[in-house]
């Protein structure tokens, strides 16, 4: 199997340390809004790399964090007048609901960073010991010009990076680059107490610890989205190997492409999101997988409902495929070369879209076979066998069979017009619409904050 590394900017045989197990860690979300298609295009595509790693035979330890302390989750929580706990909570929630619904399997360990604060402080405190890093107004920092190959993993120098950065001028930095570790205390922050005075980790020195924590010094695969090649990843590397001495951090660095919306990265800063949800309630678990898939996974790809609806009709096609009669009676269909078609397609990279034009090939195949009154049983297992790989359920209904996923706009819809009557002081037919939904498994509770629910599927 070969895969690209952003360390060595080529394509390499990948080989784990061990030659058995692969020591995984991909970053996680910032949890306070709620998931898009731009994470769950990352996600499937890990999901992918890790069960083709199973598939070969290694035993994968994946783990991936949230970053559940950060200026955008205090700023939000704020604004909706509810504890950073609270959003983190209803967001780390939304998160797995729609990564179970797409069909990404769960991490051995999904460490969060307010959890993990002796472990991050112990790694700062040995950076400063070992001089790489150093306080200053109440902040850490970390010593880039000691770093001698600072830029490797983003192949730029440090004169490069300082020309083409909007830097935050900080009169207690000593090099413009430097970068936090940790940050003072600001007042109606949470914080924690360490020998700096109180304060909360920097992003970058979280995953570090977090990594070192539940994998060791060196990793095997650590990935991510190419958007977090610089600063996030660079950093990483500079204060991982500066605090181990061991090296490389990572063997290999795995970067997806990122979702577009039209000409721009599908991002929350930018505000042009469309929601996970939103997508499953339309899409099934597998027509999205295939849209993301039908794409090398360092490819940039642009989200359309257009493309979205046309994997819907392939995996309709595959789905046909897998439930015709196997035609049992007559001589079985050889299914051997789309099977090592397909495994060579994997091999380079992870070819998605060469592995299923493979599996459609062999769809298409089948369905001839089937009508020649070939036994097509054991190509209906190859092709089910493969699309497992791939993460394929083969389920029809959309959101992957997630009924709150999918009813969440007809819900949303209906609280709407509840609370429209409720205005009119039309408290009949309001009650009416509380009781259907609660017959419906959909609980409803008033709060300050507007009418909040939950899905308890009955029976």
């Amino acid at each position: 199997m070969k895969l690209y590394n952003t360390l060595v900017g080529e394509v390499e045989e990948f080989v784990p340390s061990d030659g058995q197990s692969v020591k995984m860690y991909i970053c996680g979300v910032t949890p306070y809004s709620s998931t898009h298609v731009g994470h769950a295009l990352s996600y499937v595509a890990f999901d992918v790399l890790r069960r083709y790693l199973e598939h070969l035979g290694y035993k994968v330890r994946h783990v991936q964090n949230f970053t559940d302390v950060d200026d955008k989750i205090i700023l939000k929580a704020q604004e909706e007048g509810i504890t950073p706990q609270e959003l983190v909570d209803r967001f780390v929630e939304d998160f797995f609901r729609g990564m179970d619904a797409l069909n990404v399997q769960r991490a051995d360990v999904y460490p969060l960073a307010t959890q993990e604060m002796t472990p991050i402080i112990d790694t700062i405190q040995n950076l400063v010991d070992k001089g790489y890093a150093y306080p200053g107004g109440g902040d850490v920092f970390f010593r880039v010009t000691k770093s001698k190959d600072y830029g490797k993993l983003s192949h730029r120098t440090l004169d490069g990076m300082q020309a083409g950065a909007r830097i935050e001028v900080d009169p207690h930095k000593e090099h413009p680059m430097d970068f936090v570790l940790w940050k003072g205390a600001k007042s109606g922050e949470p914080s924690w107490e360490s020998p700096w005075g109180p304060g909360r980790p920097g992003w970058h020195i979280e995953c570090t610890s977090m990594a070192m924590t539940y994998l060791g010094e060196s990793l095997d695969i650590h990935g991510g989205g190419q958007d977090l090649i610089f600063p996030h990843h660079e950093n990483e590397i500079a204060q991982s190997e500066a605090s181990t001495d061991a090296m490389p951090f990572s063997r290999y660095w795995v970067h997806n492409g990122l979702l577009q919306l039209g000409e721009d990265k599908m991002s929350k800063s930018l505000g042009n999101l469309v929601s996970l949800d939103e997508a499953l309630a339309n899409y099934s678990a597998d027509s999205l997988r295939l849209y993301f898939l039908s794409s090398h996974y360092r490819s940039p790809l642009s989200y359309s409902e257009e493309g979205c609806a046309a994997m819907e009709r392939s995996s309709d096609r595959l789905r046909h495929a897998l439930t015709r009669d196997g035609g049992r009676k007559g001589e079985s269909m050889d299914t051997g070369d789309y099977q090592e078609r397909f495994l060579s397609a994997m091999d380079e990279d992870l070819n998605t879209p060469r592995a299923l034009a493979v599996l459609f090939d062999l769809a298409r195949d089948m369905n001839r076979a089937g009508d020649e009154g070939q036994d097509i049983t054991p190509a209906q297992d190859c092709l089910r066998r493969l699309g497992g790989i791939l993460g394929l359920t083969f389920q029809e209904t959309p959101s992957g069979g997630n009924d709150e996923l999918a009813a969440k706009p007809f819900i949303e819809l209906l609280l709407a017009t509840r609370d429209e009557l409720r205005k009119a002081k039309q408290y009949e037919m309001a009650d009416h619409i509380r009781d259907g939904l609660d017959q419906q498994g959909v609980v409803l509770e008033d709060t300050a904050q507007g009418t909040q629910w939950q899905y308890h599927p009955r029976g």
